[in-house]
């Protein structure tokens, strides 16, 4: 399939988009799930899974428009995921799993489709394996949490 430079540019800022709105879901999710913690437990969520998680949501969200900067295309602003619906901790953190999972798999699909070698450049290669990097365990991390609730 053929495509122009701006085109795949284009896609590439589309994608990292949908990862980042997955990200936003993930976080308001373990909001969510906060409010259903005691302290401790809440500390413990906010340090193991919030805090990284934020911080790779902020890593994406530059990436995209520093990416978007430097290739003179229109960045976008990202709002805050809606509150979800209210859940019990066990849910609101399976939730957030499957969304850091879904956000991980978008941008796993566009590492593959070579985009961001072909028309992308490094500092975006970079943050998108960093991004991903920071992600990668998260889900397992919400699986182990989920397992030590109530204890």
């Amino acid at each position: 399939m053929s495509y122009t430079n701006r085109e795949g540019r284009t896609q590439i800022l589309d994608d990292a988009a949908a990862a980042i709105e997955q990200l936003g879901i993930a976080l308001a999710a373990l909001g969510e799930a906060y409010e259903h913690l005691d302290e401790q437990s809440g500390d413990r969520m906010e340090g193991e899974l919030f805090r990284p998680l934020q911080g790779a949501y902020g890593q994406l969200k530059r990436t995209h428009a520093e990416f978007a900067a430097r290739t003179s295309l229109p960045g976008r602003e990202f709002q805050p995921a809606p509150v979800p619906a209210p859940e019990d901790a066990r849910g609101s953190l399976e939730h957030a799993a499957d969304a850091i999972q879904a956000a991980d798999q978008i941008l796993a699909e566009l590492q593959d489709s070579l985009l961001p070698v072909e028309v992308g450049d490094q500092p975006l290669r970079a943050g998108l394996s960093g991004t991903r990097s920071a992600i990668a365990s998260l889900p397992d991390a919400c699986e182990g949490f989920i397992r030590t609730l109530g204890r």
